[in-house]
Formats: C-alpha cells, structure tokens, sequence
C-alpha cells in the first residue's frame, strides 16, 4: 500500500436524510466520488423513516459500495439520526453531511488535511446555495441565502476572504474524541442542534475553524410557500430550545424575531396613536425600499429584471417567515416556562 495513504486518518461521514428522492442520488455520487481513498472512508447513512424511494436509492447504492452502511433512525430528527452515525462510526474524523447538499471532489480531503493542520476540533468551509429548479423565484431564494441581508453575518454562508476561528460551521468535520469528551447531540432538539452542540465545544475549549476553500453546494426550496415553511421552523427551533438549553446564539437570531416584534408594535399602537400609524408606514417603506435596493442591485449585476420584484420577496419571505417562527417559539417557551412556575 502507498505510504501516503497509509498515513491518512480513516474518514467515517454521516449523512442524514428523509424524503430526499429528489436529492439523495446527486449526494451520494459526489461523496462517492471523493478524491481521498475509499479504503480509508465509510459512509453511514441514516434515514428516518422515509416513505418515498429514498430507501431503496439507498440500498441500490449499497449493494455497489461496500463502503456505504445503512441505518433505520425511528425518531426521524437530525440530531437522533447524527447521534446513531457517531455510535456506529469507526473513523478518526467524522464528517456531517447533509442530503440537500453536494460535495465537490476535494471536499473531504481538504476537511481532512485541515484538521490536521490546524488541530482544530471541528473544521468545516462555505456553503453556497443553488437553485433546486430551473425558474427565476428559485434562483432568487438562492440568491437570497447568500446576500448578507438575507443571510446576516454567518460567515459560512458569505464567503471570507481568509481562514477564521468561529462559533459554527455548516455540517463540519469533528476529531472523534470530541463526542467523548462532551457527549452527543441534544435530541430534544429538532433543529438548532448543531448550534448547541459547537457552543458546548467551544465551552469545553474546543476550536472551531472555518476554510473559505472548502466549499459544498446547498440546494434550497424552490418555491416561496416551502421556503416560508422552512423558515418558520427554523425560527421555531432559534427560540423553543430554551425549553430544554440555555443556548446564547449571535445576535443575528434574533434580528428577525425583533423586525416582527417592531412591526407588531407601531402597528397596533396605530390603532389609536397616529404617530405610531406614521412610524408603522415608515419602518414598511423603509424596509421595502432596502429590499428593492438590493433587488435593482443584483438584477443589473446579473441582468435578470426580474430580481428587482423577486430577490426582496424572498428576503422578505425569509425574514417573516424566521420571525413569526421565533414569536410563535417564543410564546411556547414562555406558556411552558409559566406552567413548570405554577407546578413548582
């Protein structure tokens, strides 16, 4: 056997999935298609429950590639399904995977050599949005993830110019000794989980590195109505996980939870004072005109017209729709909160 493969670190990637017919053969042919040497990878792939042919995709791929291992995950989260990988996995290095994502070649032996390199607990790179169909809203709802008014300052989605020590990465490539010393993912959580999981890390003294050249391709909802849907959960899972963990996130999270709050506000304080009608129609104007300045923006940039409507709908849908996820996950927090006061 070649010396230098020899030397390198057995990879154990965990990918997670439900539903994804329409992405899981893409996934798998790009993590199949990895430059780093299969004899020193395995791929644990947990479904949770799917009902579609995403399992018999699955177990096609399997019976080709010895590499790849099936589980079942009964709880259908996230968080169960990384936990069940992680139990199961045999590598040094453990990569998360997502199935909406594909991985360019060099994906996993950049994670690899970077992790040496820098000895950092988790190493993870940028992720770039692609449209999931071939129409003008979903290329905008791509757009949208990747502009800075949509996506804020998460750094995995803005792509710096140099590597930098964060507080998350998008999926990541942990140093297994990592979930020994700090344990599993929290599975009372049903998003956010990763979150959670790197500010434990970070507590315990871990490193958090992110590489601008590792990159991954996200593909998104294609339409406004599942964007929305997405985004309301999302929302949801910022705020109700106080119910089980104390997480303190980046200010960002709560950018769009205090957007709903003030546009509630001045709104209904309207109704009866008109200067805060007055301020209700400004902060409506203001916010449309941000969203259309940006929309003329990269419509002449990509010379596509339609983005001037299109791109501040979707960060409009995306900002709402994070929002009214986080008022609605705060109000359950703070209804679950008031009744463990009255049982105590």
């Amino acid at each position: 056997m070649n010396q230098k493969i020899y030397n390198l670190p057995f990879i154990s990637i965990i990918l997670a999935c439900r539903n994804e017919e329409k992405h899981i053969d893409h996934c798998l042919k790009s993590l199949l298609n990895q430059n780093y040497p299969q004899s020193k990878m395995e791929l644990l792939v947990i479904d949770g429950l799917s009902d579609d042919q995403t399992v018999k995709i699955i177990k096609n791929y399997a019976k080709q590639y010895p590499i790849i291992k099936f589980f079942s995950n009964p709880q259908k989260i996230t968080s169960a399904a990384f936990n069940l990988g992680i139990q199961n996995a045999q590598g040094e290095l453990i990569i998360l995977a997502g199935s909406h994502s594909i991985y360019p070649p060099n994906y996993i032996k950049k994670c690899v050599m970077a992790s040496i390199k820098y000895r950092a607990d988790n190493v993870g790179g940028i992720i770039q949005a692609r449209p999931s169909a071939n129409t003008i809203i979903a290329e905008a709802i791509a757009i949208s993830l990747a502009h800075p008014f949509g996506a804020g300052n998460a750094y995995f989605r803005l792509s710096p110019p140099k590597i930098r020590w964060v507080d998350t990465v998008f999926g990541g490539c942990y140093h297994c000794s990592i979930f020994k010393k700090i344990g599993l993912f929290n599975e009372n959580l049903v998003r956010s989980q990763d979150i959670e999981f790197n500010l434990r890390l970070k507590r315990a003294g871990g490193k958090i590195l992110l590489i601008p050249d590792i990159i991954s391709y996200y593909y998104p909802k294609d339409n406004l109505k599942d964007f929305f849907i997405h985004n309301f959960r999302d929302g949801i899972w910022i705020i109700y996980p106080f119910k089980f963990v104390k997480i303190p996130l980046s200010p960002r999270h709560y950018l769009p939870l205090c957007f709903i709050l003030g546009f509630l506000t001045t709104g209904i304080l309207g109704i009866f004072w008109p200067i805060y009608f007055r301020l209700f129609l400004l902060m409506i104007a203001f916010y449309c005109l941000i969203g259309l300045f940006f929309g003329l923006q990269t419509a002449l940039k990509q010379k596509r017209a339609g983005y001037i409507v299109l791109l501040p709908l979707a960060f409009a849908v995306r900002h709402f729709g994070y929002g009214l996820g986080s008022l609605y996950g705060l109000i359950n927090f703070l209804n679950y909160e008031n009744k463990k006061t009255k049982r105590n």
